[in-house]
């Protein structure tokens, strides 16, 4: 996080006491600092924490940086950095986020810079304007990659924008990529790659090699980090050299109060226990899906709607006793695991993925078995054996004698938690949160394997439990900011919990009409999720119109985008009339036919081709008024 979002909580009001000195060049008289501890004090975290970053964005714009900013040398056809001072440097860390983690990068990384005295900001690449590309001198590229090689949904205007003729010469950039992705996708971290290969054609220079970042990224983008970082500091002439001793101090006393706070987040999350857990689909339902709400009481975290709640799984304790025995194991060895010395069994139960195979790990298990086919098959092979196949049945296949517990360890990758969307708003639940779960279940090789964090909530916990849990901001999947603004909001299944958030909030605040639900399911009788509530808010006027489609009920099957299309007029005229339309659900399926059937919606709407369509939806897009959350 940035210093200037430091907050100094060392006692009530300490950090009034704590204002550091006026900058060289600059004064703060009596009645100014007085002013300003008046306004801390008035104002609450949230506040502080809004005011601080209102500054910044002030203090950037005053800054000059754009005109001041020293101009890379160009020799021999390379980009070298020119020698300026820490204080001139410019950089623009730029991320394409889906989760958040990238986000979250790209700010340690501005904190980090900004401690060393290099200026450094942080901008969405959803909202970047492409026209300043031609004003930058150093980027940094933080990026993750959705589903099989996809940009982050927010991030694809920027894409292909990058890719299309139009994208200028940046011979003028240094730039430099981390990216993010799960190894067991077959195009691992594609996105960074495609980016990074893209600005090497444009004629951009490569300040440090692209890494590319498992889930468990921790370790390897911090060094990625310190190296950048590093270069860009020698490169200033000195690494911070310039700094005055005030703004050093400064820059410290930020960094020291930050480490003090204690505050729940991804890497502190809050105990929170729950309160009700309660079955929303009927008897007779295919399938089993979970009301759960946690009390926040005590945790000091609060959310929008559109965010994420965080959880923090444990893996099934019969799946952790099997892997125990299949290696010949006690489970009791001691251990180095994520968090320090333990056990064995500890570990595996609560700190390491033990379902899903990665390439190091069968890398690992085909030089301890002898199984050496294993390391040698081609990458569409793999990837087939990967969705195929988990831990234990590669254990059991290829059984391997005298493994060291140690070694076992360092083949897995951190257990990561969970995403949910969360199904409240906390104008209506002060100090709750909802989540709207269905355990994953499914038959692989004659036997029933289980969603790791789905049935450890559904299954083994029950009210008065509690389970670690952590907000996670989506910026990407928000209520429009003038809320008369006429919102469509389609999902299918537990896609429909942010819009629950969205109603209970539009509720809260006294905002009727402008709301259309298109929900879908397998059968209206037992599939009806929140159904006594959506039906309340249609008749109290919260929600204008609601169509529904429940594929099941019927011989010829209905779904949620058949449903748009027989409404193709109608919801034509509410997008001509500013509308913001919501995606949520399954990315592979429901979602890719619902982004179909809205190209043919404004396709007849409009009666403009079907690539002048897709141009409308994509700037839809770019400007946020068509937001997806899928998985």
């Amino acid at each position: 996080m940035l210093a200037w979002r430091a907050v100094w909580s060392q006692g009530k009001n300490s950090y009034m006491d704590m204002m550091p000195p006026p900058l060289p060049g600059t004064s703060v008289d009596g009645a100014e600092r007085e002013l300003l501890r008046a306004l801390g004090r008035s104002l609450s975290a949230e506040q502080a924490l809004w005011v601080s970053g209102f500054f910044a964005g002030v203090a950037e714009a005053r800054s000059g940086f754009a005109e001041t900013a020293t101009p890379l040398a160009i020799t021999s056809g390379a980009t070298a950095a020119a020698p300026v001072s820490a204080a001139s440097a410019k950089i623009k860390i730029l991320y394409a986020s889906e989760t958040g983690n990238a986000e979250e990068l790209a700010r340690e990384i501005a904190h980090r810079a900004q401690q060393v005295g290099l200026a450094a900001s942080v901008e969405d690449l959803a909202r970047y304007k492409t026209r300043e590309l031609k004003n930058e001198q150093t980027l940094l590229f933080v990026s993750s990659t959705h589903g099989e090689g996809e940009p982050p949904e927010p991030a694809l205007p920027f894409f292909e924008f990058l890719a299309g003729r139009k994208a200028p010469n940046l011979k003028h950039v240094q730039f430099a990529v981390l990216g993010l992705g799960d190894s067991t996708y077959t195009l691992y971290c594609e996105a960074g790659k495609t980016l990074d290969q893209r600005l090497e054609q444009l004629g951009a220079t490569r300040l440090h090699e692209r890494i590319d970042c498992d889930v468990d990224y921790e370790i390897d983008a911090g060094r990625w980090i310190d190296a950048v970082l590093g270069k860009l500091q020698a490169t200033a002439g000195g690494g911070g050299a310039g700094l005055s001793a005030a703004t050093a101090a400064f820059a410290a006393s930020a960094s020291a109060a930050m480490e003090s706070r204690s505050v729940y987040s991804k890497s502190n999350p809050f105990p929170a226990q729950i309160t009700e857990s309660l079955r929303i689909t009927g008897r007779g339902s295919s399938k089993d899906t979970r009301h759960v709400e946690l009390s926040l009481e005590g945790s000091g975290l609060s959310y929008l709607p559109g965010d994420a709640l965080g959880v923090v799984p444990q893996n099934d304790p019969a799946l952790v006793a099997e892997l125990i025995e299949l290696a010949g194991w006690s489970g009791a060895e001691p251990v180095t695991g994520r968090n320090g010395e333990t056990e064995l069994h500890q570990a595996l139960q609560s700190e390491l993925e033990i379902t899903a195979l990665t390439p190091r790990f069968i890398d690992k298990w085909a030089e301890w078995s002898g199984a050496r086919q294993l390391a040698q098959q081609e990458a569409s092979e793999r990837a087939k054996f990967m969705a195929t196949t988990q831990i234990v049945d590669l254990m059991k296949s290829h059984p391997a004698h005298g493994v060291a517990p140690q070694d076992f360890v360092q083949a897995l990758r951190g257990l990561q938690p969970r995403l949910y969307s969360i199904a409240s708003s906390i104008e209506m639940t002060p100090e709750e949160v909802h989540v709207c779960v269905a355990p994953v279940r499914y038959r692989l090789h004659d036997r029933t394997r289980n969603g790791v964090a789905s049935t450890h909530v559904a299954d083994r916990l029950q009210a008065g439990d509690s389970i670690p849990v952590y907000v996670q901001r989506n910026d990407h999947f928000r209520l429009p900011a003038d809320p008369t603004t006429p919102i469509i909001m389609i999902g299918a299944g537990t896609g429909v919990a942010p819009y629950r958030a969205f109603m209970q909030q539009r509720e809260a605040l006294g905002i009727d009409g402008g709301s259309w639900l298109f929900f879908g399911e397998r059968n209206f009788r037992t599939d009806f999720l929140y159904q006594i509530e959506w039906q309340t808010w249609l008749h109290d006027g919260f929600l204008s119109r609601a169509d529904v489609a429940f594929s099941r009920d019927q011989n010829e099957k209905i779904y949620i985008q058949h449903r748009l299309l027989q409404q193709s007029e109608e919801l034509y005229r509410w997008i001509g009339d500013g509308a913001h339309v919501y995606v949520c659900g399954d990315a592979e399926h429901m979602a890719a036919d619902v982004h179909e059937a809205l190209l043919s919606v404004i396709e007849q709407g409009s009666g403009r081709r079907r690539d002048e369509a897709r141009g409308l939806l994509l700037a839809m897009q770019a400007s946020g008024r068509y937001q997806k959350d899928v998985y």
